[in-house]
């Protein structure tokens, strides 16, 4: 078999609703996506490891779930340590083994290790204040005063220690986070010139940038998508005229925050809310992506990954929370970001992990395909391995399955079960038909589990994924032995590390599955019933 060029586009915070081949009753159409769903395989049960963004990306790119690292909750934060350890193998860098050249543009969010002492009043200041050149500005649209530049200027011309050029990619072009600082473009391990001033004001609130901090006078948001169509129609071209197989790893930007769409999809998916419009203009973006893989002709012998780091968020499908950008929430629209399945962005429950998942390989995905087996995204990973035919280590890769035996037969499986995370770090694990989840809430923002627990939910919940996708009907008390059984099936995957064969590996920190100091309310002698 030769060996494929591989595109793996993922997109941040869509949800399994927001492709019209997954939710034909959706109000947003997707052509693009539905054209790869057409041309390849679409993956209806698949998930992200975690419900929010550097965890989900930690564990694309390492095969490894993202709690067995030192992130147990929350995300990397601001100017935050890097999250790969230096010598783990990755996806990229088994690669790079094979020949492959690895490039990534987009959105990196799993730290940059940046050299130099990270001050929050200098690098991310929580607001303006009356001192020039104090503490903070009285405006941060206007520019920094000299000795704030000079600080910035020693600390952005260092380069970055732990970025994606020192986690296996050959070549990096994009941004850390979008909507924190710093904003500019990093390419490889330096930032793409020194900012200079603060983000102008009126980049911020309004569902756009959320932190203030240094900047490239002019930034805009408008210009990310076109950048990354552009940088990896450029790749695409290079490996193509020097005919050396490819690894390109586009994380987008959207369509999370910021909600900056360029003029042409303004207003264009006619439900008066600019993440749909966003929505639109990612996939018009993957379209591009598309028509460059034919341009350059490796179409027929490249192997196209379409999937999203988790689901939607909540203030975009069913509420307002007075951010501004979001003129009309969807769900009363009709249209449903999280398909049939319950709860959103950083949620235990479907709609946090459950993804759109879409497979292309001409000569091998027989077009038009649907898979309904039980995947992750942290799948990846060995599937590099088995189209290179490697071998992966016993340290690498520990929670990853091989997909090409779904690419050769949907009908096949792969996994006996995943296992979920939210932003609060709270539990679950799926055993294909059946659901345990171990919180009374949603373990992230939909229902805190402190709110579910004084209202007197059980502390944990079981559902029938097969009867009851939506997840409505807690059948915890009326099974307790498949309660039992699941929990020390998790127990077992955690203190193995590794939920795939071989021999077992340590934890990179202790791991908590109840984590109760979210639920005050709950006793913890509670426990002992399970």
């Amino acid at each position: 078999m030769k060996r494929p060029n591989i595109v793996v586009f993922l997109v941040d915070d869509m949800g399994y609703g927001d492709a019209s081949c997954l939710n034909p009753d959706g109000k947003i159409r997707t052509p693009n996506i539905d054209r790869l769903a057409r041309e390849g395989m679409v993956f209806t049960d698949a998930h992200s490891s975690s419900a929010v963004c550097s965890p989900s990306r930690y564990s694309i790119l390492t095969g490894r779930y993202n709690w067995r690292s030192t992130l147990q909750r929350g995300i990397v934060g601001v100017y935050g340590d890097p999250l790969i350890a230096e010598d783990r193998l990755t996806a990229p860098g088994l690669l790079k083994r094979h020949g492959y050249h690895t490039s990534c543009i987009g959105k990196w969010h799993l730290g940059q290790g940046w050299d130099f002492e990270v001050t929050r009043d200098d690098f991310y200041p929580g607001a303006p204040s009356s001192e020039a050149g104090g503490a903070g500005d009285a405006r941060p649209d206007r520019e920094a005063p000299p000795a704030r530049k000079r600080r910035w200027a020693e600390a952005f011309s260092k380069a970055t220690t732990g970025g994606p050029t020192k986690r296996g990619f050959d070549t990096y072009f994009g941004v850390d986070v979008p909507n924190w600082p710093p904003y500019c473009f990093i390419e490889n391990d330096r930032t793409v010139g020194i900012p200079s001033t603060f983000l102008p004001e009126r980049l911020m609130a309004q569902n756009l940038a959320s932190k203030r901090g240094p900047a490239m006078p002019y930034w805009n948001f408008e210009q990310l998508l076109p950048t990354w169509a552009e940088k990896a129609d450029a790749t695409i071209g290079a490996c193509a005229a020097e005919g050396r197989p490819f690894f390109l790893y586009l994380p987008m930007t959207s369509p999370h925050t910021p909600l900056a769409v360029n003029k042409d999809f303004i207003g264009k998916s006619g439900l008066n809310n600019l993440y749909a419009d966003l929505v639109l203009e990612t996939d018009f973006t993957f379209g591009r992506v598309l028509a460059s893989l034919e341009k350059h002709g490796v179409a027929d012998n490249t192997l196209v990954i379409f999937a999203s780091d988790n689901g939607c968020a909540h203030y975009i499908g069913c509420r307002q929370d007075g951010r501004g950008g979001c003129e009309a929430a969807l769900e009363p629209q009709g249209h449903y970001p999280s398909g049939p399945y319950r709860g959103y962005k950083s949620d235990v429950w479907d709609g946090g992990h459950r993804v759109p998942c879409i497979a292309r390989w001409p000569g091998v995905i027989e077009a038009g395909g649907a898979c309904d087996a039980l995947v992750c995204l942290s799948d990846l990973m060995a599937t590099l391995a088995d189209i290179t035919g490697d071998a992966l280590p016993d340290d690498a890769g520990e929670d990853s399955f091989s997909l090409m035996p779904l690419f050769r037969d949907p009908s096949a499986r792969i996994r006996e079960d995943v296992v979920h995370h939210s932003i609060g770090g709270k539990f679950a694990i799926r055993d294909r038909r059946w659901k345990l989840v171990l919180c009374p809430g949603s373990g992230g923002w939909t229902q805190s589990d402190a709110e579910a627990a004084a209202q007197g939910l059980p502390l944990v919940q079981l559902y029938d994924m097969q009867a009851d996708p939506g997840e409505t009907r807690n059948l915890c008390r009326e099974a307790p032995d498949r309660v039992r059984a699941m929990l020390a099936r998790l127990q077992r995957l955690v203190a193995d590390g590794r939920s795939t064969p071989g021999a077992p590996q340590a934890n990179d920190v202790p791991v908590d599955i109840w984590k109760l100091d979210t639920m005050p309310t709950v006793d913890p002698s509670a426990l002992d019933d399970y």
